[in-house]
């Protein structure tokens, strides 16, 4: 991999003097975004969590043979010939619920009332559902022949003992929990979620709720961001709110208890974009400015153990910066595959989508009756040109753009687009 590194960390009020291809920094986030250690975490709280080990099974399910219909159990030979016109009539030996299971065993000629879940008694080997038998003095009468085996849920139908019933690396669904439960499996080991801190910077920035002053913006990127770290199976460590000064944005950024560290503004070339100059002081400030578009003024790197991102201020750049590069890093630490986290489909372009060579291009798109259209305003402060999107193409470096009539893959912000 060719080094990122841009010669001089400060670039204030000077500007890049060449960016890290975007590739090159992927590669860089893949190599430094370690998986974390495994946790035993219990059942009822595991939805979600990433899978660290096989689950084998201890127990068959069921772990006897149950009837699947309520009924009657018998020997299924012994109905041959049942019918509306011919009803057979078996003794009523009992009955067999699900938690009392019926002691004795069963003849040819017998029959026990047995509930759907209930063990199947000895002796018996199919259950007659219930429409079809009628009860009185002690027989049952039966007006439909069955099959040995029908309606019987046979023991390890479901689950067989010493089977693996889960893979490392599935995230647990609510299905799976259900069937981990069914065998008796009271907590499973997970990968620890990443605990990310996010940093909000900005003097301007104002809490949406609190009065709004001269001057002042209210401050977006904190909720966007908490929603996409969650997305990506991270926890938020602590959310921190600092002004633009070097002493605040470095107790933030250097405090132990994070694996993730998201520092929101600053990391521009702005003569109070500090981030990136404290980072290399800090750490390591291994990446900042990449050919892309937006979120050419992200940088990242490392403070030990602990990965740093430097998103843009502008909420679209931060967006696009976090989805590129910082949510991979936290699905790869959280045990998840780095892959975009989004349902996407291919479609024909409907007009013209222009980019430049080397850099690369998120361009924020619409359908219009499966036909994508570039939104014609997408600058990287209008946010609500996400809102209005339908998803995002992304153009490779060695492009142009897309002409109209060119098939391209669409990134669906919501799956109800698709």
């Amino acid at each position: 991999m060719s080094d990122p590194v841009t010669n001089n960390p400060d670039v204030r009020m000077r500007g890049f003097t060449s960016r890290s291809l975007v590739e090159d920094v992927l590669a860089w986030v893949d190599e430094h975004a370690q998986r974390l250690p495994a946790e035993s975490v219990e059942l009822a709280k595991a939805s979600g969590r990433m899978l660290a080990e096989d689950i084998i099974a201890t127990h068959d399910v069921p772990p006897f043979d149950r009837a699947s219909m309520d009924g009657y159990a018998l020997q299924g030979n012994a109905t041959d010939g049942a019918g509306d016109y011919n009803p057979l009539e078996f003794r009523l030996l009992g009955e067999s619920m699900p938690g009392n299971a019926f002691a004795g065993k069963l003849e040819t000629g017998t029959a026990i009332r047995i509930m759907t879940g209930a063990p199947v008694p000895l002796g018996a080997d199919a259950v007659v559902p219930a429409e079809y038998a009628t009860e009185s003095n002690g027989v049952v009468r039966i007006t439909t022949s069955v099959s040995p085996g029908k309606h019987i849920g046979r023991i390890g139908e479901d689950v067989q003992a010493g089977s693996v019933i889960l893979n490392a690396g599935r995230r647990l669904r609510p299905q799976d929990l259900g069937v981990l439960a069914s065998v008796g499996v009271p907590r499973v080991t997970v990968t620890q979620r990443p605990a990310v801190r996010v940093i909000i910077t900005g003097d301007e920035l104002v809490l949406p709720g609190d009065p709004l002053g001269a001057d002042c913006i209210f401050e977006s990127n904190s909720f966007v961001l908490r929603s996409l770290i969650e997305r990506d199976g991270g926890e938020v460590e602590s959310m921190r709110r600092v002004r633009d000064d070097r002493k605040s944005i470095a107790e933030a950024m250097r405090d132990a208890g994070a694996d993730v560290v998201l520092v929101s503004g600053g990391s521009s070339v702005g003569a109070e974009d500090h981030a990136p100059s404290i980072l290399d002081d800090e750490g390591d400030l291994a990446i900042h400015g990449v050919a892309m578009r937006p979120s050419s003024p992200v940088g990242m790197g490392r403070i030990g153990e602990t990965m740093v991102f430097l998103l843009p201020g502008n909420p679209v750049s931060c967006l696009c910066a976090y989805d590129f590069f910082a949510g991979r890093a936290i699905r790869l630490r959280g045990g998840r595959a780095s892959d975009w986290p989004y349902p996407r489909l291919t479609a024909t372009v409907e007009r013209k989508i222009v980019s430049a060579i080397g850099r690369v291009d998120y361009c924020r798109v619409l359908l219009n009756d499966g036909r994508v259209v570039p939104l014609s305003t997408s600058g990287a402060s209008i946010l609500t040109s996400t809102t209005r999107a339908d998803g995002f193409v992304i153009v490779s470096a060695s492009s142009e753009g897309y002409a109209v009539g060119a098939t391209v893959e669409v990134f669906l912000y919501d799956s109800s687009s698709a």
